[in-house]
């Protein structure tokens, strides 16, 4: 089957403006109505990942979503990679922060 121009750009734009499982079984149905080959056309002509394609496809067969993990990406806490690092602030907070003995008693007493 040839995708036409238009129908590339209507497909494309469809898929970039959902997101999650909503993507995932847009592009499913899509593959689907391609009929045989319809995963490589995708790949090849819309840009789409097949990986993408084959969760897709699952998801529609079975019913059931798989759930994003959306937030396990990307950047770890700075407590992950410096596990005492709250322990060392404290320790530099708690030295800063405790007045001089000696100026405290030369200020108590009059003079």
């Amino acid at each position: 089957m040839e995708l036409t121009e238009s129908l590339r750009g209507l497909l494309t734009a469809t898929a970039k403006q959902l997101r999650g499982s909503a993507r995932r079984l847009f592009m499913a149905r899509t593959v689907r109505e391609l009929g045989p080959g319809g995963q490589s056309l995708a790949e090849r002509e819309l840009g789409w990942n097949r990986e993408t394609i084959r969760k897709g496809l699952h998801e529609l067969a079975s019913g059931i979503t798989c759930v994003d993990a959306f937030r396990l990406r990307g950047r770890k806490p700075a407590e992950a990679h410096l596990p005492h690092l709250l322990d060392d602030i404290r320790a530099i907070v708690d030295s800063q922060s405790q007045a001089d003995r000696s100026s405290a008693v030369g200020a108590s007493t009059p003079g």
